[in-house]
């Protein structure tokens, strides 16, 4: 293996490690400092300038390897169906599909790289957006279940108070707003008991 597809598979081993690191069920206290710091060194706009060439130069190597590999099978094609000799024959059948074995290996390798590298940093986003959630989460102030039901059946006797006033003064669009204000009071309530669910099992 020459030496730059030699740092191509040691590029694929560090993301190899970064994504394992990244997908593992870490609790949330070790997983935020953790991301961090593998995530501090990207914020450099150096370092993002040189993973942006190093990526460029994988994706030309990827290219010619794709290339490489396709002349190749002409040139085998063109051996097979030249068979004026057999021993020369089956002797250079032998090389050419030497060096269509490692065109592939190294096609698949530059491939694999560049997949990885979007799916790594596709889940370093979700992640930071995860901690980003839970941490507007913990800082929101908890809302007690009795309030939620105060302010539900408020919102009923308002609803009611409205189609009272409905019937007599034929106000709809104040009742069809004030619907529109207990189903979302509704929705909240429902979002607000799911995420101590999941909290709760986070926890």
């Amino acid at each position: 293996m020459s030496l730059y597809y030699t740092l191509v598979f040691a590029i694929l081993v560090v993301e190899i490690f970064m994504f394992s690191i990244l997908a593992l069920p870490i609790p949330s206290r070790y997983r935020r400092p953790l991301t961090l710091l593998l995530l501090k060194p990207f914020k450099s706009s150096t370092v993002q300038v040189a993973i942006k060439c190093v990526l460029g130069f994988i994706l030309l190597l990827f290219i010619d390897c794709i290339n490489r590999v396709y002349s190749i099978d002409k040139e085998l094609q063109l051996s097979s169906a030249s068979q004026n000799n057999g021993a020369i024959i089956a002797q250079d059948r032998i090389e050419v599909l030497s060096r269509k074995f490692f065109a592939q290996r190294n096609m698949y390798l530059t491939g694999i790289t560049l997949f990885l590298t979007f799916v790594v940093v596709r889940t370093f986003g979700l992640v930071i957006e995860l901690l980003t959630m839970k941490d507007i989460y913990r800082a929101s102030p908890p809302v007690a279940s009795s309030d939620v039901k105060k302010n539900d059946s408020v919102t009923a006797e308002a609803a009611a108070q409205s189609g009272a006033s409905k019937d007599d003064h034929g106000d709809e669009k104040n009742f069809e707003l004030l619907k529109k204000i207990q189903d979302i009071d509704d929705e909240i309530a429902r979002l607000k008991e799911k995420s101590e669910s999941l909290q709760e099992e986070i926890n």
